[in-house]
């Protein structure tokens, strides 16, 4: 048993907010250890031009973890081809973005890490430049081998008022007219065992209460609105409860999140991204976690985007990789808080 998780942190696309977060982050009290996956270079001008007291260090491997330490940030050194405009897309500089991704994984594989937390990505550029990359969720179970689950929950602030939301997606990053053809007994299956799993093993609740959703308006009204929900969703939720899950619906997404009812359900399960994630992000922008189920690693990230419009500018909130990490050292099963 390590004394403290060390988390690996990559703050994803350098010309957004990714650096900057990380160096204030760097200037946290934290009851685990941090090593940034990324430039040393860039990280100590962007502490310079921005005034952030923040020492930016090399890390030494092979040492046992420790606290973090205020004001100190240790970084594995990660080449990067073009100098950095904050605010300002490089194409060529995206293989550094997707080498930083690697390095961390195979920090946490090799166990010199316990988790990652990742810093916001530009999708968009990474596939410019040729590689295949649809999302974090989708490229860290690609290179580990594995079925993602994406959970993002609000619960490490709202810990202690009991309204707690966290939501799971059976799809991910797909054009909503793809969503339905993905939709398949096989899938819904797979997301289902996986979060009942890791909501066991990883979040320590013994019985998870799961409520899904229909894909269609009012849970497919019986078929009229849609067929998905009578002819796939509903018997496999018949077939998983006959196993033992406690499983609820299909609902109707637009009352499933109703108030009321979020202390009794531990995850409410949506088919697509935009039918769950406007809503807990609504409810906590800033405060939420992404974390990726069904991977051999632990991996959070925050819920926000590179904000290229702001980068440079030292106004990035800190909040939410801040939350990504402290959620991550918890699922390494360290008292954080």
């Amino acid at each position: 048993m390590q004394p403290v998780p060390r988390i690996a942190v990559t703050p994803g696309e350098p010309a957004g907010i990714g650096p900057e977060i990380v160096l204030k982050l760097a200037r946290q009290a934290l009851a685990f250890e941090i090593v940034a996956v990324a430039n040393k270079e860039l990280l100590a001008g962007i502490a310079k031009q921005l005034c952030i007291d923040v020492s930016v260090n090399s890390f030494t491997p092979g040492q046992i973890p420790t606290p973090h330490r205020p004001g100190q940030l240790d970084v594995i050194d990660i080449p990067i081809l073009n100098h950095v405009t904050p605010g300002k897309l490089d194409v060529e500089n995206s293989s550094y973005v997707i080498e930083t991704l690697n390095t961390a994984i195979e920090l946490t594989q090799k166990n010199e890490c316990q988790a990652v937390t990742t810093g916001p990505v530009q999708k968009s550029i990474i596939k410019e430049a040729g590689f295949s990359f649809s999302g974090h969720t989708e490229y860290f179970a690609e290179k580990t081998g594995c079925d993602p689950v994406m959970l993002l929950s609000n619960e490490m602030s709202n810990i202690d008022t009991g309204q707690i939301l966290r939501v799971a997606l059976v799809t991910t990053h797909l054009p909503v007219s793809d969503v339905p053809a993905q939709i398949t007994p096989q899938r819904i299956e797979t997301v289902l065992k996986i979060l009942h799993q890791d909501l066991v093993h990883r979040f320590g609740i013994e019985k998870p209460s799961i409520s899904v959703c229909g894909l269609n308006p009012h849970a497919g009204e019986n078929g009229h609105l849609g067929s998905e929900e009578k002819e796939i969703i509903s018997p496999l939720l018949d077939k998983l409860r006959k196993q033992g899950m406690q499983l609820e619906g299909p609902l109707p997404a637009d009352t499933a999140f109703a108030q009321k009812k979020l202390h009794t359900r531990d995850v409410i399960v949506v088919m697509y991204h935009d039918q769950g994630l406007p809503v807990i992000k609504y409810s906590d922008f800033g405060s939420i976690v992404n974390v990726t189920l069904g991977l051999p690693i632990i991996r959070t990230s925050v819920d926000h985007g590179t904000a290229l419009d702001i980068a440079g500018q030292g106004i990035a909130e800190v909040g939410s990789i801040s939350t990504a990490a402290i959620m991550a050292a918890k699922l390494c099963g360290s008292h954080t808080h």
